[in-house]
């Protein structure tokens, strides 16, 4: 099984479409989701899964994950748009995790699959997911 990251293509669509919402305060609800080595992500995840997610048993991991804060509302600098989000932290955790799905909880739709380039781990401590800085070269939701 793979991880690999990207932005989802079926995000691109329902952005082209209004389907997808991402400025701070609207309704829907963003979640970011830790997976295993064992799952298969990437730009042609279509939804959540809960397939090799994170097990919820004595992690102090919720299936689902953790809902996301907005940092960054949808911006522009030159030609690039770009948001993001705040880092994302499970406290108390024993989580090995080989990536993440970000998604849309409202509508059960992916939006990036994020690849951690290896397994990490927190045993008793924090698992936190650090989001890149929010610019038109590095934010993690970016559209040239």
């Amino acid at each position: 099984m793979t991880i690999s990251q990207g932005m989802c293509d079926n995000f691109k669509v329902q952005i082209l479409s209004g389907q997808q919402n991402l400025i701070s305060g609207a309704t829907t609800t963003y979640k970011i989701a830790l997976y295993t080595s064992s799952a298969t992500l990437s730009n042609a995840t279509a939804n959540y899964t809960s397939l090799n997610e994170v097990s919820s048993s004595g992690s102090n991991y919720t299936a689902g994950g953790n809902t996301l804060t907005v940092s960054t509302s949808p911006t522009n600098d030159g030609n690039i748009a770009y948001m993001s989000f705040a880092n994302s932290s499970w406290t108390n955790a024993n989580i090995t995790a080989n990536g993440a799905l970000i998604y849309n909880s409202t509508a059960n739709t992916a939006v990036a699959s994020l690849a951690f380039g290896g397994d990490k781990t927190a045993t008793n401590g924090t698992f936190t997911v650090i989001f890149p800085a929010a610019n038109s070269t590095s934010a993690i939701i970016r559209i040239a």
